[in-house]
């Protein structure tokens, strides 16, 4: 698996997969979300696939619907080959266990590594007003474990989280629970939408298992580089 996985949000497949090439010679993996899949569908995520064999796909579609239905959507994403694929825990038990299940089986069926399933907890461009906006407990670190907690007992790999909660996750629910964690931004990057953000070496450090991280390195005039550079200061952080 890869420490980052870039996120690559375009509805332009040539762009996607010029992205997605650059990512693999960098040591990065590529997320793919709701954008690139609305234009592209599995084939898209196949092109991709086929354009770079060895690249780690994670598959952020955050799934968010009755249990039957999401299962059903997840019995085809287990055929596509990505490394990862999440749901939101809102959307409780029933709907995970019953995701968690059809992935699986449908994977053992195709004869394919099955993905790992991880669950979003709070959206990373919520805060705490927004969160009372939409009535969700308050402060959004409470939410989240809560989420989280839940997301481990129903046998979900980890969670997609903000970088802010990365210490508390880490702690609560032990080393081997997945801590996929975006609204990442470099030194020096704009915040843009996000609301809790944080540097990569400050993520590392307190325990993210993967960093998701799109227009720092998207919007950079040498992506690879760029992506490569951002590996490095992980690498000299850790020494």
């Amino acid at each position: 698996m890869s420490l980052i996985y870039c996120a690559v949000d375009t509805p332009d497949l040539k762009r996607a997969k010029e992205l997605a090439q650059m990512m693999a010679r960098a040591g990065c993996g590529v997320k793919l979300g709701l954008e690139f899949f609305a234009h592209h569908g599995g084939a898209g995520v196949a092109a991709i696939r086929d354009s770079v064999p060895d690249v780690s796909l994670f598959l952020d579609l955050k799934f968010h619907d009755i249990p039957n239905t999401v299962a059903g959507a997840l019995r085809g994403v287990a055929r596509l080959g990505v490394s990862y694929v999440n749901v939101h825990a809102s959307g409780g038990r029933s709907m995970m266990e019953a995701a968690r299940e059809s992935l699986n089986d449908e994977a053992v069926k195709s004869g394919v590594y099955p993905p790992k399933l991880l669950a979003v907890t709070v959206l990373t461009s919520l805060d705490d007003d927004a969160l009372r906006d939409v009535g969700q407990s308050v402060p959004a670190a409470d939410q989240v474990l809560r989420l989280a907690g839940l997301t481990r007992s129903c046998g979900l790999a980890g969670v997609v989280c903000s970088a802010a909660e990365i210490s508390v996750l880490r702690g609560a629910l032990g080393p081997d629970f997945v801590l996929m964690v975006p609204g990442i931004r470099p030194a020096g990057s704009t915040v843009g939408d996000q609301k809790r953000v944080m540097t990569p070496e400050e993520a590392i450090r307190l325990g993210a298992t993967h960093l998701v991280i799109g227009r720092p390195i998207t919007g950079s005039p040498d992506p690879e580089a760029t992506a490569r550079d951002i590996l490095l200061s992980l690498n000299h952080s850790a020494v």
